[in-house]
């Protein structure tokens, strides 16, 4: 026997809960599949590390009823700081001086996702899993997903599929979407420090020839750590003693924080740009890191892969109250039309900023140094940075007033 629902999810993550969160009252017959168990879930290592949350992005949390529940767990960002190791250019945002009460917040990815996935069990959607999708047919009325579950073969079908599978999404390889790589010959440990002076709600971004150092505060004498060095020179760092690393991260950051002491174990994280080359396929789209993977410097990933979600479910509610199918090929063209200037903007400065900043060429060091310091004086261009720091810029009004 085959189940039937409007819409299939694979993928129980925070792009996958949080669209069947802003679907759960619109009136679908919804389904998660999910691979991995809720324990498997919650142990994984990427629930240890740091989300950078951009404003934009705690307005959308909060119109889901999510942010409440987590504000307690978050920390705000008063103050961003960028530098660039070696040279004279720096610019200083500050929450205070743009009137908001916050650039931005930290916060630990198990403590979402754990709070969004109560959210969804107790919405009553139902959640298939552990469970992989097997196969899948795209046809002119449905889309018909095969998985397997505890050895069991089982056939679902829907109106539309949503691949939220994470980066090495199986609905994207069934769809034979193919990917656009960048290899950036870098590995980002993650890890967070005490300091024994109190950090002052200050995000800091340092630039250095080996990559960038982001240093984001999760306490008042704690951060989470996100180091960019060259895959090389990373494995000799994750080998080394605690006391060598602790060494290199000082010398690398300064010590404007004071001397740190590691409080976390320190992982490892190969890093490349991965975008597909395309979002939707029959009656199937793919989200969040399905579609896009970006380099951490300016702690953009998530913010990017919720303003997929949120996008996606507003036209998908539209789509319904009009009594229109959901997975017909021009309503999802829409979509992916509607999402292409966020992705490209947000990707584009991301990737920009890797290459300006990874480059020692004395002429283009010291026009960006002269930038940084331009920067820290233009009000308006300094507002336009702070801009892209919560997310807004490059969004369509819908994703920035959801």
């Amino acid at each position: 026997m085959q189940q039937e629902y409007d819409l299939l999810i694979v993928g129980s993550g925070l792009a996958g809960n949080c669209l069947a969160l802003a679907l759960k009252d619109a009136g679908f017959r919804i389904a998660i599949i999910e691979a991995n168990t809720r324990a498997q879930l919650h142990a994984s290592p990427a629930g240890d590390r740091a989300l950078a949350l951009a404003a934009g992005t705690v307005m959308m949390l909060d119109t889901l009823g999510v942010w409440q529940g987590i504000k307690h767990a978050a920390t705000p960002i008063q103050h961003i700081h960028i530098s660039d190791r070696g040279h004279f250019g720096k610019t200083r945002l500050s929450a205070q001086k743009e009137h908001i009460d916050a650039l931005g917040y930290v916060i630990t990815a198990r403590d979402i996702e754990t709070y969004v996935a109560n959210l969804v069990i107790n919405a009553g959607i139902d959640i298939i899993a552990p469970a992989r999708v097997v196969g899948l047919i795209s046809g002119d009325q449905e889309i018909c997903v095969n998985i397997k579950q505890n050895d069991q073969s089982q056939n679902l079908s829907a109106k539309l599929l949503v691949g939220a599978d994470g980066g090495l999404s199986s609905v994207r390889q069934l769809l034979n979407i193919n990917q656009l790589i960048t290899d950036y010959g870098q590995t980002a440990l993650i890890t967070s420090v005490k300091s024994t002076i109190p950090n002052n709600n200050t995000a800091y971004e340092r630039f250095t020839s080996s990559g960038p150092l982001a240093l984001l505060p999760i306490s008042k004498n704690e951060c989470a750590v996100i180091w960019t060095r060259s895959h090389e020179d990373a494995d000799t760092l994750m080998l080394g003693r605690e006391a060598d690393f602790l060494v290199e991260l000082q010398q690398c950051f300064g010590f404007k924080l004071g001397e740190l002491t590691l409080t976390a174990p320190r992982r490892a994280f190969p890093l490349s740009l991965i975008r597909a080359e395309q979002m939707v396929a029959g009656r199937a789209v793919i989200i969040g890191n399905a579609v896009h993977q970006l380099h951490p410097v300016a702690g953009q990933g998530f913010n990017l892969g919720l303003r997929d979600v949120i996008q996606l479910a507003e036209m998908l509610i539209k789509q319904h109250e009009q009594n229109k199918d959901i997975g017909e090929a021009d309503f999802l063209n829409a979509y992916a039309v509607s999402r292409k200037k966020d992705h490209d903007w947000t990707i584009g400065f991301t990737d920009t900023l890797i290459k300006i900043f990874a480059n020692e060429w004395l002429a283009l060091a010291a026009a960006r140094n002269i930038g940084l310091t331009l920067l820290d004086h233009i009000p308006a261009a300094k507002t336009l940075l702070t801009q892209h720091a919560m997310g807004f810029a490059g969004q369509t009004n819908a994703t920035k007033q959801p």
